[in-house]
């Protein structure tokens, strides 16, 4: 796998990982009993720890890029274990 394809692989992950993370730990102003700011949207966190969220993130992309490179270069699952259709040779047989 070229090195450039490492980098965009890792950075889709990234990516994911960061969308799964934020949720996580945040807290609401009503959930928090702080008073909003005049012009602050409700849904606006109290708490947001932006340098956890970073690192959380990195550490599950690096967990979940690691499983793809090493199932990729060890091939335990194959597109043809995932094959919901059959191939066509199965279907040859069955025929």
């Amino acid at each position: 796998m070229a090195w450039t394809s490492i980098i965009a692989i890792y950075s889709l992950f990234w990516v994911l990982s960061a969308f799964i993370i934020l949720p996580f730990g945040i807290k609401s102003h009503t959930e928090a009993g702080v008073e909003m700011v005049k012009g602050q949207a409700d849904g606006a966190p109290v708490n947001f720890r932006p340098l956890r969220t970073i690192l959380l993130t990195t550490v599950l992309a690096t967990v979940l890029f690691l499983l793809f490179y090493f199932n990729y270069t060890h091939e335990w699952i194959t597109a043809e274990d995932i094959d919901i259709f059959g191939s066509s040779e199965r279907l040859e047989q069955l025929q």
